[in-house]
């Protein structure tokens, strides 16, 4: 895998971006001076047509993580295979206790997922998918399995190059 990782890499610079927040979560650091209050930020971002990362953020102030979020987040974008709005077949991802599955959906189906995957999906640019989450619905799980399952999708060119064959008899076996 880490080598479809390092094929997909993309670099941030001349790209439109959009960000979605996924989750804000409260931490506490107890001291002896009291209670200390900070804010984590999990934030994905992506251009709507293939290219999507994620990224955290941990900061006092709310707006500062997800800043912080989004700036780690352009750190690590991949390119993901899409097809006609869609991926280009099933896939099960999984990270920790959290367990995803994607399957592809025809046109007009929308994104059928619950909200971590559905961020991570509309922010790829996939439009049509139907999409299951098992296990965990921690967000930070859920939005790692989601991308474990997207790194590991293949489209028919590279599944060709990779047999040394031609396109044509990836279908026809």
């Amino acid at each position: 895998m880490k080598s479809i990782q390092q094929n997909r890499r993309v670099k941030p610079s001349g790209l439109e971006l959009i960000d979605r927040l996924v989750g804000v979560q409260r931490v506490t650091k107890v001291t002896k001076g009291g209670r200390a209050f900070g804010f984590s930020a999990i934030v994905v971002v992506g251009d709507e047509n293939g290219i999507g990362g994620y990224g955290l953020g941990k900061s006092k102030e709310v707006s500062e993580a997800v800043n912080k979020g989004v700036e780690d987040a352009k750190k690590n974008l991949y390119r993901f295979p899409i097809v006609k709005s869609t991926i280009p077949h099933e896939q099960d991802g999984k990270f920790g206790g959290s367990r995803v599955f994607l399957r592809p959906a025809s046109h007009g189906t929308g994104v059928i997922a619950g909200g971590a995957m559905r961020a991570v999906l509309e922010a790829v640019g996939v439009h049509d998918v139907l999409a299951k989450s098992k296990g965990s619905s921690n967000p930070h799980n859920l939005v790692k399995a989601t991308f474990d399952a997207l790194h590991l999708l293949r489209d028919v060119k590279e599944v060709a190059r990779q047999r040394g064959i031609a396109i044509t008899k990836v279908f026809n076996g």
